[in-house]
């Protein structure tokens, strides 16, 4: 059974006491862990708390930043991505969540050349310590700063120049669910996918990220969560609600009707 999780940007107000509390009271027995909010907690403390609960760490994001889009040199970025593997390890994560950095001025083939050879020694160190690294696609709407990679098609292209196993992506539905065209690369993706983040929205995205509930929004969640089963897909299902839309609602009605959603699409695909 796909592990339900919830990652901590869809409650960021919250420390992490507050979420597992919440998350574990709902059935959620997973969550995708922030960093900023794991250092401030402290990462013994988290380990101690998350062992309690009996609730698995479905990622931890995130790291890059190879393009200096952030600021931070080449090896700066590197060095803190070898230190977030080491970390989720001591979590017992399933996945590292990486975002490849801005274009920062730099031409398509530099890029691709900067990111190739950072994932190239960060996959080494994973792969020793049997972590898995999720490249995430990010929609250029919303994420230019963030990611030059936009798409499963060049995320692919990325993952095979790598060739480590232990690269794989993040499936994002937000960011790839209302492509009819990202769609269409299911089937070439589906054995790399190391996590699928659901997140729904009204329109596509544009400016800062804005999802809504799950279900409230245009994309085809269902659908592709039945897809995704279909070419094998048997890992976590995080929760990824932050925007506009939901910043409203209070964080117990979200986590409730988030389960409830889930429930009822799950029970369908069974």
């Amino acid at each position: 059974m796909n592990t339900l999780s919830v990652s901590q940007l869809s409650t960021l107000r919250w420390d992490l006491e507050s979420e597992v509390h919440a998350y574990a009271e709902r059935g959620f027995n997973g969550i995708g862990l922030y960093r900023p909010k794991l250092d401030d907690y402290g990462l013994q403390r988290a380990i101690e708390l998350l062992d309690e609960h009996s609730m698995s760490v479905t990622s931890l994001s995130w790291v890059g930043g190879f393009t200096g889009s952030d600021g931070r040199t080449f090896e700066d970025a590197v060095s803190d991505a070898i230190s977030a593997v080491l970390q989720a390890v001591e979590l017992r994560a399933d996945t590292l969540i990486v975002l490849a950095g801005g274009k920062n001025n730099h031409i398509q083939t530099h890029l691709r050349r900067t990111l190739c050879q950072a994932l190239s020694r960060l996959a080494a160190v994973a792969s020793e310590h049997g972590i898995q690294l999720a490249l995430e696609p990010i929609h250029p709407g919303c994420g230019d700063e963030w990611s030059f990679v936009n798409d499963l098609q060049s995320t692919l292209d990325i993952i095979e120049r790598v060739d480590n196993p232990s690269l794989g992506l993040v499936m994002d539905t937000y960011h790839m669910g209302m492509d009819r065209e990202a769609q269409r690369w299911l089937p070439d993706v589906a054995r790399h996918i190391h996590l699928v983040q659901l997140g729904d929205g009204r329109h596509c995205p544009h400016g800062e990220m804005n999802r809504c509930l799950l279900g409230d929004g245009c994309v085809p969640l269902r659908e592709l969560m039945e897809r995704l089963q279909e070419h094998g897909y048997r890992g976590a299902w995080e929760v990824e609600l932050i925007g506009e839309d939901v910043e409203t609602i209070g964080y117990e009605q979200l986590l409730d009707h988030t389960k409830s959603y889930l429930d009822r699409t799950l029970a369908q695909l069974c």
